[in-house]
């Protein structure tokens, strides 16, 4: 423990010298459970937050619109980890207007996973056509916790869905270890609009209840292989709540929320073909995990260990804020990937080295827990909590 501690010390001296003295957190908007912030990549300067129960709304730069871009609240199933959860915009949203949501389904299929596109309303870029959803894809969800609810478009073009193991405890279903359904995986997805909604083509979609509308890249790790789904890019999480890509690199950072003992940050190069093993419910973290009711974890298979784990005894953790690397206008945060946990209220800044242990720093106990992070087109990152929306500024 003496030995650890001295380490923690050594880590956070090297790390605190690149954090710049006159660093804040500037208050900009109030809203009730806020959850992400994301940008359209138009050029407007515009970001767009989400909230629990089902909305979508702007910040213009010096006020937050008092319509909605979009109101879902009666599609959405919210309280407990459900409600509306995750929200990205086509790569080429400035010339088609589409976006996708995540969501929990209200009705007919109680608690199921939605992921829906919407289009702009051709009148005004302020708010959507709320007539315009498609549903893409439905996964079964078997309880209420453990949704995942984070997507982002990679920067292949494809989609990414993070799904948590389909919740209660310790995984008693095995979701996350097993390749024929879609839960505790990362998914990887071709929306392409121009395709999925035409009446003559076969869609190559496995798992998605209903009839999905998306193909799988040819490229997916378990594509070819009988009784997995090709949809699967990584398996082996948790709960990835919250995790991005690193907008200059392409390089994945998740954050997997865990059991009762360890938080974790995984790591996966832009370069990798995918397939990798992230180790729930037969590791917790870097370490076995006693309370797994996966029956094959010694069989030799390989897992990918976290570059940050985080034991929940230290600092009172007990949910990881997965964030996003750091490539804003504030020079001294350059490349330093940002982190928290909604119990501890730490805000963190890690320094990335690929898959190797990353050494990180706590910068302030802000004092509230931190639901989620986001990120605008100039890289500015931004912190939610349960009422308010924060950006990192520095002082004068």
């Amino acid at each position: 423990m003496k030995k650890s501690f001295i380490l923690l010390l050594i880590i956070a001296s090297f790390s605190q010298a690149q954090i710049p003295a006159n660093l804040d957190l500037q208050q900009l908007y109030t809203l009730t459970d806020p959850l992400t912030v994301r940008h359209a990549g138009d050029g407007s300067g515009r970001i767009f937050t989400i909230t629990k129960a089902g909305t979508i709304r702007i910040y213009d730069g010096s006020s937050l619109l008092a319509t909605p871009f979009l109101d879902i609240t009666s599609k959405v199933r919210s309280g407990n980890e459900r409600g509306l959860l995750g929200l990205d915009f086509d790569p080429n949203y400035s010339s088609n207007g589409y976006f996708y949501v995540y969501y929990t389904q209200e009705t007919p299929n109680t608690g199921d996973t939605i992921i829906e596109r919407y289009q702009v309303s051709s009148g005004d870029p302020n708010v959507a056509d709320a007539n315009s959803g498609h549903i893409i894809l439905r996964i079964d969800q078997p309880a209420s916790n453990h949704n995942g609810g984070d997507i982002h478009f990679g920067p292949d073009g494809y989609l990414y869905i993070g799904m948590g193991d389909g919740g209660s405890g310790n995984d008693p279903w095995n979701n996350a270890q097993t390749l024929d359904n879609l839960l505790g995986k990362m998914l990887r997805i071709n929306v392409n609009p121009d395709i999925i909604f035409t009446d003559s083509i076969e869609l190559n979609e496995t798992c998605g209840l209903d009839q999905g509308h998306y193909f799988v890249p040819s490229d997916n790790p378990f594509i070819s292989n009988s009784g997995e789904c090709s949809e699967i890019w990584t398996y082996g999480w948790r709960n990835p709540w919250r995790w991005s890509f690193d907008s200059q690199t392409g390089d994945m950072i998740v954050g997997d929320v865990g059991q009762n003992a360890y938080e974790e940050v995984s790591f996966q190069s832009v370069s990798s073909p995918g397939g990798e093993n992230y180790g729930w419910s037969c590791r917790e973290g870097a370490h076995d995990n006693p309370n797994t009711s996966e029956p094959n974890c010694n069989d030799g298979r390989v897992f990918i260990e976290p570059v940050i784990d985080i034991d929940r005894t230290i600092n009172g953790d007990c949910s990881v804020m997965g964030g996003y690397v750091y490539r804003g206008p504030i020079s001294g945060l350059q490349g330093l990937y940002v982190f928290s946990d909604y119990c501890g209220g730490n805000i963190n800044f890690a320094t990335p080295n690929g898959q190797n242990t990353w050494s990180f720093t706590t910068w302030q106990d802000v004092g509230f827990g931190i639901q989620s992070f986001g990120e605008d087109e100039d890289g500015n990152i931004y912190v939610l909590q349960n009422s308010s929306v924060y950006k990192f500024i520095l002082t004068p």
